[in-house]
């Protein structure tokens, strides 16, 4: 399995990125999505979900209304759009694959510990 991450850069603040991570070896038209993000000296969080139909979205608080996940199962892509960048969003971006994200009913979409397979990282650094 190899997830390749992409479109990091560095961004003054109010800009945009179009992050990509292109998958190979894997089903990934039933596999979960994730990004997830982590700031030298913070621990790693969670940024954005998507389910393996496309149905199920969810986003941290913290980049709700701003980022966009979406999928491209044909290629097979998951994107993660980046819009009104703050100082704060600045880290390593890494995309995820998540088997499944289900426990006793609840969707853990935003645990590390449910994700299977995870790319390298792209950075992102936003200029203030």
């Amino acid at each position: 399995v190899q997830l390749q991450a992409c479109g990091g850069g560095l961004v003054q603040a109010g800009g945009s990125l179009r992050l990509s991570c292109a998958a190979s070896g894997l089903t990934f038209s039933t596999d979960n999505l994730g990004w997830f993000r982590q700031a030298p000296g913070k621990e790693r969080e969670f940024v954005a979900a998507i389910n393996w139909s496309g149905v199920s979205i969810y986003y941290a608080d913290s980049v709700k209304g701003r980022f966009t996940i979406s999928r491209d199962n044909a290629k097979p892509t998951v994107y993660l759009q980046l819009n009104s960048l703050k100082a704060e969003d600045t880290a390593f971006y890494y995309c995820a694959v998540s088997r499944t994200w289900n426990r006793d009913g609840v969707d853990l979409y935003d645990d590390p510990e449910k994700y299977n397979y995870w790319g390298q990282g792209t950075q992102v650094t936003v200029s203030s």
